[in-house]
This record gives structure tokens, C-alpha cells and sequence, in this order.
């Protein structure tokens, strides 16, 4: 028995098994769901966005578009097809949900305002917890 022959195939990369599809997917940028959540809310911000656009450049001349999803479609067909589908559903359970906020950030932290078992309002800054107990202790 001989030596076990070197395999003289090349090898592929990572980017090159994911193909063509997850290319477009990656150069196409979505928005970020706080931009969408304002868009949903605020009909001038979606105007903004929409003005921001050359309609000659989006599918269906911009007529067509899914606030949600942030797409343009060809036709009218399309967008109803897109809003049964599940890509669609997956995104307004996500936008459903209440956006980041700075005082959701901060109250993760241990920062902010926080009711105390009286009822207060108390802010629970490590300061102000160090503060209270050195007056307790003295």
C-alpha cells in the first residue's frame, strides 16, 4: 500500500458558496427599524424618505412600496404577494415590539428612575446609593 495521494482540487471560499443572491442581499442596504418605526409614525418622515429617492431609479417608478419592509416593487400584484408572505409578517411582529431607547439603555444598566417599595420615585445613581449608605452608617 502506498502513500495517500494529495488532493490537487482547489478550494472554494466562503463568499463563493454563498453565491450571487446573498451578494445583491448584503449590497443592498435596509433600513434600520428605529428609521422605519419614525416612518410608520411620522407621514412627513416617510415623505422625506420617499422625495429622497429618484423614482426613476425604483422599481414600478416608485409607485409601489411596503412602509415595513422599506421595498419597492414592480407592481401592485407583487407588494400583495409580498404582504402574505412571511419575510413581511416576520417584520411588522419585529416592529410591533417598542424600540431601543437611551432610558431603556440606561435602566439595564442600573441607571435612571426607579420606584422604591414607598412609592417614591427614586433616581438609582451608584452615587446617590453610595451617598445613602454612608449616611446610614453614620
Amino acid at each position: 500500500m502506498g502513500a495517500l495521494r494529495k488532493i490537487k482540487t482547489k478550494r472554494r471560499t466562503r463568499s463563493e458558496f454563498r453565491g450571487k443572491k446573498f451578494e445583491i442581499c448584503i449590497l443592498t442596504p435596509n433600513r434600520d427599524y428605529d428609521q422605519v418605526i419614525a416612518d410608520v409614525d411620522s407621514a412627513r418622515h416617510l415623505a422625506q424618505y420617499k422625495a429622497s429617492k429618484d423614482p426613476e431609479d425604483l422599481p414600478g417608478l416608485g409607485q409601489h412600496f411596503c412602509v415595513e419592509c422599506s421595498k419597492w416593487f414592480e407592481s401592485d400584484y407583487n407588494l400583495k404577494a409580498h404582504t402574505k408572505g412571511k419575510n413581511h409578517k416576520r417584520r411588522v411582529r419585529l416592529l410591533q415590539e417598542e424600540p431601543h431607547s437611551q432610558e431603556l439603555a440606561e435602566a439595564a444598566v442600573g441607571l435612571g428612575v426607579v420606584e422604591n417599595w414607598r412609592g417614591h420615585i427614586k433616581r438609582a445613581d451608584n452615587a446617590a446609593d453610595k451617598a445613602d449608605k454612608m449616611e446610614m452608617a453614620a
